[in-house]
C-alpha cells in the first residue's frame, strides 16, 4: 500500500452515542473525502455557519476535553477521540457529521472508532501527504507540569507520565511510536475520573452523560467498573491517546519527540500554538513517489529529509 499518499474511507460510517458532558445522544458521520479535504466537521442540527475546522488555533477550550469552534460562535467538543483514531489509522481526508453541540464518547476511548474504520477499509489517492518536521525543541512549563518536543529523523514518540495521589493510580510512564508501535492498548483506553470529583463535574455542568460503561471510576483503592482495566497502563494510555488527539490539530503528521508530565489538552494546544508561532520550529515538507512498508517508518527515507 502506498504508504506516503493521501487517504479517505472506503465508504460512509455511522455511530450513535451520547456526549459524555452534554448527555446528549448524538449520530455521527463519517463521509469519504476528496485529497486535500483534511479533516472537516459539520454540525447538522444547524442550518447555517456550521463548518468547523479541527486546528489548533481554532480551539476554545480545553477543559476535560478539547473544543473548537468556528469565526460564528458555533462549537463542538469532545472531539480528541476521534482524531486520535483518524491520526494513528493515517486517515488524510474525511468529512464529519454530527447533530449535536459534542462528538459521542462510545466507551469512552477510541477503540470503536479504529475497528469500524478498520473493517471499513481506507481509500488510497495518488496525492502526496505533508509532513511536520521539527527542527528546535520547544518547551512548555506550567509549575510541576511540562511537555516538550524535540528533533527526530525517523518518528513521532509520545512519552507521557501522569502523578495522582490515589493509589491505585499513582504514578505511571509509558512511550509510544506512533508510526511503528500497535496502538490498539491505546485506542482501547478508556477516559477516567476519581469517584470524589463527580459531584464537582455535575456542579460544572459536566459529565451528564458519564457512566460505568464509557469511564473508569476509581474509588479511594477500587476501581468500580466490574471488568476492571483493559489493560495494566490504561490510565496514563488514555492520556497519550488525548494527546495523540490534540496532536492532529497541527494539521499534519509529525515527525518529533514529545515528552509530557502531568499535561493535558491545554498544554499539548499551547505546545502547538508555539510551534506555529515561528516558522523555523519547523519544516512542512511534501512526500512524492515513496512507499514505505509501514506509516513513515522507512528509516533510511526518512534521514534523508533530515
Amino acid at each position: 500500500m502506498p504508504i506516503l499518499t493521501q487517504k479517505t474511507i472506503s465508504k460512509e460510517i455511522n455511530f450513535t452515542g451520547v456526549g459524555i458532558h452534554t448527555g446528549v445522544k448524538t449520530n455521527l458521520k463519517l463521509i469519504p473525502a476528496l485529497p486535500n479535504t483534511g479533516v472537516v466537521f459539520k454540525r447538522i442540527d444547524l442550518t447555517k455557519n456550521n463548518i468547523l475546522i479541527p486546528k489548533y488555533n481554532n480551539v476554545t477550550n480545553t477543559n476535560l476535553c478539547t473544543t473548537i469552534s468556528n469565526n460564528y460562535g458555533v462549537s463542538l467538543s469532545t472531539i480528541e477521540h476521534l482524531m486520535a483514531a483518524l491520526y494513528g489509522l493515517g486517515v488524510d481526508n474525511v468529512i464529519v457529521e454530527v447533530d449535536s453541540s459534542e462528538v459521542p464518547i462510545l466507551d469512552g476511548s477510541a477503540i470503536e472508532f479504529v475497528n469500524l474504520i478498520n473493517s471499513t477499509g481506507l481509500k488510497v489517492s495518488q496525492s502526496p501527504i505533508k509532513l511536520i518536521k521539527i527542527n528546535k525543541e520547544i518547551s512548555i512549563y506550567d509549575n510541576e507540569k511540562f511537555i516538550e518536543i524535540k528533533q527526530s529523523n525517523v518518528n513521532l514518540t509520545i512519552e507521557f507520565e501522569i502523578k495522582y495521589k490515589n493509589k491505585i493510580i499513582n504514578t505511571q510512564k509509558n512511550k509510544i511510536d506512533v508510526y511503528e508501535d500497535d496502538l490498539n492498548h491505546i485506542y482501547e483506553s478508556r477516559t477516567f475520573c476519581l469517584y470524589e470529583d463527580i459531584e464537582k463535574l455535575k456542579k460544572m455542568g459536566l459529565g451528564k452523560g458519564g457512566n460505568l460503561q464509557n469511564a473508569v471510576v476509581v474509588d479511594n483503592d477500587e476501581i468500580l467498573n466490574k471488568d476492571g482495566l483493559r489493560n495494566k497502563q490504561e490510565f496514563v494510555n488514555h492520556k497519550i491517546l488525548d494527546c495523540l488527539g490534540d496532536l492532529y490539530l497541527s494539521g499534519y503528521r509529525i515527525v518529533g519527540k514529545i515528552k509530557c508530565s502531568q499535561g493535558g489538552h491545554n498544554l499539548t494546544n499551547k505546545l502547538l500554538r508555539k510551534i506555529f508561532s515561528d516558522q523555523s520550529n519547523y519544516s512542512l515538507i511534501e512526500i512524492k513517489g515513496q512507499n514505505l512498508p509501514n506509516a513513515l517508518s522507512n528509516i533510511e527515507f526518512l534521514k534523508s529529509i533530515a
